[in-house]
């Protein structure tokens, strides 16, 4: 008797605990909810899965969903948005601590998932002034150029031989932003010489991969902390965390190491200093209201590394997988970057970017077309707040599902299709003023790295397009090209992009004017 006695009384307090929620006629559309999980087993594990889309389709495009006992909101409005990233910024501008967040940014110690406050004020600011500043980025443009000409380098021995051979294109553009950001951020390239050469390079592109996946999975562990143990015990989650996070660590640690022991040795001249520099410079000289430690200059790097590599990455893939699905929009491109850009290749101007208005418009549809980041890092509301008329409780994790209003055909034309041309002449911007283009998200908790983005995107893009003809290997249709997608928070293509290039080069006549002759292997 004693043992149905006590099961009863569990099952009571558990009852109580599910399903009696405040008398509230106002909380948005939400499915049906089971005991303990609520809507858990709605949802995929990815932030890409259809399983959102779904949802938004059967409720509406404000859905309250209850993951174990945490209101979740998922936002696939324009206009709830903007509501959330500009009326009620500050309430929404905080993040919840998910287990990856905390574990891989040393307890969220990092400006992306940091709690919204000072710290995070002071972090950002850091950041912004001696990594992502106008003037900051103009000063890297030399690093990038050369960044860029060295890959063009790697790229001719495909296309001068014989006979083509076929460029995985998905690997060169990956190895080039992480060069560009080392040498920024870290002063140096680490990924060919991390453990030994290329194979040391492919390892620590592996690394960066499984920690972007890591964070962008889904852990019921956030949720139902009970469950999560055992969850997280038998699909290998909980170890493979650990296990990339101690070999990130241990990479982080050898690059403040090795900036240490250069200061120790007699310092770095102020133009020479990298971000690493600047932040032990800042730890020496407690120029802010908190202790610089240790796991916040490591949190600091990555976060820097990881977010200024890997949506740019990605970023690009996908314009170079469309133009090639769509050979008109790459000769348009071309015609364009050749028309200003011409054979000055080694010295592409500010006044020669701000002239490729195609190329932006192709940048934007990109990001619109193909987020790198769908659902936007979440936020979480501090205080109890309506919108749109619905009650929303305090302590309600909010996503916005920024790749489904990005195709959301009440708010574009041909929305399903990649289509450039919408972007010229038109006046939606990266501002987020409307909420319905905000691949870089908005707000207080917007992405700083637009400007850098953007650079690197373009003098990229400007000298594949210029240097070479782009097609896909010999059989392969543009109509059948694989456009899966990855795992994880960033969302790549899931099969290399494998092209082959064809050099193109200036001519004159013999009255002087410029003539293009495409330079076609035997």
């Amino acid at each position: 008797m004693l043992t149905i006695a006590v099961i009863f009384f569990i099952f009571a307090l558990v009852t109580r605990w599910y399903f009696l929620q405040p008398i509230n006629k106002n909380l948005p559309p939400s499915p049906p909810k089971l005991p303990i999980i609520g809507n858990l087993h709605q949802i995929g594990p990815y932030p890409h899965d259809p399983s959102l889309n779904d949802l938004t389709q059967r409720y509406g495009p404000l859905v309250l969903l209850h993951l174990g006992k945490v209101p979740v909101l998922v936002v696939s409005s324009a206009d709830v948005a903007r509501e959330i990233l500009k009326t009620h910024d500050v309430i929404f501008a905080n993040r919840p601590k998910y287990t990856s967040f905390e574990k891989i940014f040393y307890g969220c110690k990092d400006v992306a998932t940091a709690p919204y406050g000072e710290y995070w004020r002071q972090i950002k600011s850091i950041c912004v002034q001696h990594l992502l500043s106008n003037n900051r980025i103009h000063s890297f443009r030399n690093v990038i150029a050369e960044e860029v000409a060295l890959m063009i380098e790697k790229i001719k021995p495909f296309v001068v031989s014989s006979s083509n051979f076929p460029i995985d294109l998905s690997d060169v553009l990956c190895t080039l932003t992480n060069d560009i950001v080392c040498r920024i951020a870290l002063g140096r390239k680490y990924s060919d010489e991390w453990e030994g050469g290329s194979a040391g390079g492919r390892k620590f592109r592996k690394l960066l991969g499984e920690t972007v996946e890591l964070l962008g999975t889904f852990n019921v562990g956030d949720y139902i902390p009970w469950l999560g143990y055992w969850v997280c015990h038998f699909n290998g989650f909980e170890s493979k965390l650990e296990k990339t996070a101690k070999e990130m660590d241990d990479f982080l640690e050898a690059v403040v190491e090795e900036h240490e022991n250069k200061m120790m040795s007699g310092g770095v001249e102020d133009d020479q200093k990298d971000f690493v520099d600047v932040l032990l410079w800042i730890q020496k000289e407690s120029m802010i209201d908190f202790p610089m430690e240790r796991a916040t200059i490591k949190a600091i790097i990555l976060n820097m590394f990881g977010a200024g590599t890997d949506t740019t990455y990605t970023a690009l893939e996908w314009t170079m997988t469309e133009i090639l699905r769509h050979p008109k929009i790459m000769e348009k491109l071309q015609n364009e970057v050749r028309r200003i850009v011409g054979d000055n290749k080694s010295d592409i101007t500010d006044d020669d970017l701000d002239k490729l208005h195609y190329l932006k418009a192709v940048f934007k549809e990109t990001l619109r077309f193909h987020p790198p980041v769908p659902l936007l890092l979440p936020r979480q509301s501090t205080q109890a707040v309506k919108i749109k008329g619905y009650d929303i409780p305090e302590g309600t994790q909010v996503h916005i599902n920024y790749g489904m209003i990005a195709k959301d055909p009440a708010l574009w034309d041909r929305a399903e299709e990649f289509w450039p041309e919408r972007f010229l002449n038109s006046s939606i911007n990266f501002l987020g003023n409307g909420a319905q283009f905000i691949p870089f998200g908005g707000g207080r908790r917007g992405c700083p790295g637009m400007e850098f983005a953007m650079r690197v995107y373009e003098l990229t893009l400007t000298n594949l397009l210029n240097e070479f003809d782009w097609s896909l290997p010999c059989g392969e249709r543009e109509e059948i090209l694989d456009m899966s997608v990855s795992t994880g928070s960033a969302i790549h293509k899931k099969s290399p992009l494998i092209a082959l290039a064809t050099p193109y080069v200036f001519s004159e006549n013999h009255d002087g004017t410029r003539i293009l002759i495409r330079q076609r292997p035997e």
